[in-house]
């Protein structure tokens, strides 16, 4: 009786651990859509009104919100994979996504940033004035409406949605910076101003996608993420005094975040089934704080022939 009580208690509270974690998930989902569909919007109209003033810079920072919109988009349509579980096919599950995403959101931005360039440079030897006022104007309304989407996913604890807010914030700086020179602009006629700022612009995009873009590949072509954290295994898997070697140790990761671990391990000595439960257990213990995603380990004996080597 007491034990059919213990099973129905541990059920309903995997069960109620499993609604909330889902609940929390999903309000994500809502907050991560609804600063994407915003986000959308405010860029076709940022580089509507970027054509009709006239300014390189407000062109520029539309294609920065372009970035960030694609980057919305693809943290919220991940957080929807997120939901479902691995299967047959992506046996690892739909981590790995994220980094497809990354690849296409870096190439679109870096066509952006050329396409900017081409119109910003030969202004400066030839700068036109931009129409102030409706600079002025979108600036305002960047402001506000990047403000408000960045407070509202400031309500979220995700990681997806810390880094978003970061973008948010800085586009909010970005506007104020297009505020700042279209008000210089209303009271000195400085039209060089505009293509300044839009280059300005460029280059932090640029630099910030190219280092994006150098991570995302190496993890695509499954470098291991931290070299410290591998030593630091290797340490660990060495510990145990029945372990006298490890070899094809491999670390790699799904995602940037979430690590996968294989490793041989050749014990000194025909050890027990119960001796090898104590090496797993200990190992698992010691594993535990670099939150590895997937561990995969097999034992080896000193006179076997590796079968990998």
């Amino acid at each position: 009786m007491g034990k059919h009580s213990h099973q129905q208690g541990h059920s309903h509270t995997h069960a109620h651990a499993h609604a909330h974690a889902h609940a929390h998930q999903h309000t994500a989902s809502n907050r991560i859509g609804w600063a994407f569909f915003l986000n959308v919007t405010f860029t076709i109209i940022e580089f509507i009104g970027g054509w009709l003033t006239n300014s390189t810079a407000i062109m520029a920072d539309a294609v920065h919100d372009l970035g960030d919109s694609l980057a919305i988009g693809t943290a919220w349509g991940l957080n929807k994979l997120g939901e479902k579980d691995a299967n047959q096919v992506f046996t690892y599950g739909f981590k790995r996504f994220s980094l497809l995403g990354a690849l296409v959101n870096s190439l679109v931005l870096i066509v952006g940033s050329i396409w900017i360039m081409f119109e910003a440079i030969p202004r400066l030897s030839n700068p036109e004035m931009p129409h102030t006022e409706g600079m002025f104007a979108l600036a305002i309304f960047g402001i506000l409406v990047n403000g408000y989407a960045a407070y509202k996913l400031s309500d979220g604890g995700t990681l997806n949605e810390r880094v978003l807010n970061w973008h948010l914030i800085e586009d909010v700086l970005g506007w104020v910076a297009v505020l700042i020179v279209s008000v210089v602009l209303m009271f000195k006629p400085w039209p060089i101003l505009d293509p300044i700022l839009s280059i300005a612009f460029t280059l932090f995009i640029l630099i910030n996608v190219l280092k994006n873009l150098k991570m995302t590949l190496v993890l695509f072509l499954q470098a291991t993420p931290d070299n410290t954290t591998r030593e630091a295994v290797k340490r660990i898997l060495l510990s145990p005094s029945s372990v006298d070697d490890v070899h094809h140790l491999h670390i790699w990761s799904l995602d940037g975040e979430q690590h996968v671990m294989t490793a041989h391990l050749v014990l000194n000595e025909q050890i027990g089934v119960p001796i090898m439960k104590e090496i797993k257990a200990d190992l698992h213990a010691q594993l535990a704080q670099f939150n590895l995603a997937h561990t995969t380990i097999e034992f080896e004996f000193s006179d076997e022939t590796c079968r990998d080597s």
